[in-house]
């Protein structure tokens, strides 16, 4: 019996992946498996020590204590791309508000309730205070191509626009998603100098964040405008309100509220609603429980933060996953250790990430207690499961 503990309210649609005699799944359970949870803060909680694995319905993953699970042994997953559309639409919306002052057309529109028969005159009058650009021949440049970035590269270029990306890791598989028009720049400033739009796709980490700062608008259009849908510490706030004050950026949208930027004219913050539909709740949902159900049940790893993926097919009955210190003599303690008990290795899969490697390894024949507690003890190992098939 594998036990879940959901930290938030988690989409049906992938608690039902759990409906099954072999799972018991609550908000409130002792000892569980593995955990899912959204946005609660586990940074400083208590992590049972029964604990396998924790999947995150979502991209960000700064609610959770990576180093202290990688220590513990614990894979930690996320599910990028899953609410990879919701963003984008957002992204496109954000492109257009920002060209056609809609937003503060509206807010002028409802400040004019009572006028009565006044209205219509003063809508024809007052309409041009609201004019703004079409997308159409413009350029776009983006930030980081990744499941986002690629889709929103690829819908500007329908709307008309001329897309450049930059993003010097593009995966294989983000690449072939990319339609071929898009424009690889192998420089940022070089990139940032021809945009008329920017938007933003990358991770918040030590070298990204304050990514635009005075330095970089400075190389920017006067005028350009800024899309941010990432993350909040990747723009300096600072010396953005200089740069919109002073007309070198001609208006910024962003999804993260910041108290320095709600009075500033041309700037437009929404509530964190990037992944806020009910397809991506649901989808991440379901890529979070089918990633915890293929860990517990086989050891296979995919989309996890602190292990390497590994997808190595369970072809024989009998099955070992090791997380070990990535340091040197690893493999060569543990196979040499399984041939001392005649155990033979039918396949194996070995690949690290940082600090932890990860082991794979079909078995021709049962591996007894004894064998793998003498595993657990060899100085490194951090975590050994046995699995059992069929």
């Amino acid at each position: 019996m594998h036990k879940i503990q959901t930290l938030n309210k988690i989409s049906n649609k992938g608690l039902n992946l759990f409906s099954r005699d072999d799972y018991e799944i609550a908000g409130e359970i002792v000892n569980p498996d593995a955990i899912l949870v959204r946005s609660a803060d586990m940074l400083n909680a208590e992590i049972p020590a029964s604990v396998k694995s924790i999947a995150r319905a979502g991209a960000g993953v700064n609610n959770i204590p990576i180093p202290k699970c990688t220590d513990l042994g614990i894979a930690v997953f996320n599910t990028p791309g899953a609410n990879a559309n919701a963003v984008k639409e957002l992204v496109i919306s954000g492109m257009l508000l920002s060209a056609r002052k809609i937003v503060e057309g509206i807010v002028w529109t409802r400040a004019q309730t009572g006028k009565g028969d006044e209205l219509h005159p003063l809508v024809e009058k007052s309409k041009s205070t609201y004019g703004g650009t079409e997308i159409k021949g413009k350029k776009l440049g983006i930030i980081g191509l990744g499941a986002i970035g690629v889709m929103v590269a690829n819908d500007a270029l329908t709307l008309g626009m001329e897309v450049i990306g930059y993003d010097p890791y593009i995966t294989i598989d983000n690449a072939w998603g990319m339609d071929h028009r898009v424009q690889k720049s192998n420089s940022l400033d070089l990139m940032l100098a021809e945009a008329d739009y920017l938007t933003i796709h990358v991770p918040l980490n030590d070298g990204t964040k304050g990514l635009l700062n005075r330095d970089k608008f400075a190389l920017m259009k006067k005028g350009v405008k800024i899309l941010n849908f990432a993350r909040g510490g990747l723009v300096n706030n600072t010396d953005l309100v200089e740069a919109i004050k002073s007309g070198k950026v001609g208006s910024y949208v962003c999804d993260f509220p910041e108290e320095e930027l709600l009075t500033i004219p041309n700037v437009i913050c929404m509530p964190h609603l990037g992944a806020s539909t009910e397809e991506a709740e649901e989808n991440c949902a379901i890529m979070a429980a089918s990633q915890t159900i293929q860990y517990l049940e086989t050891g296979n790893t995919k989309n996890s933060v602190n292990f390497p993926d590994c997808d190595l097919p369970f072809t024989s009955q009998y099955r070992v996953a090791i997380a070990n210190k990535n340091i040197p003599n690893m493999v060569g303690q543990i196979t040499t250790l399984m041939a001392k008990e005649k155990i033979n290795i039918a396949d194996m899969l070995n690949k690290h990430k940082g600090e932890i490697a990860y082991n794979l390894i079909n078995l021709d024949s049962p591996m007894s207690d004894d064998v793998i507690n003498q595993i657990r003890k060899i100085e490194g190992v951090v975590t050994v499961r046995y699995f059992e098939h069929g």
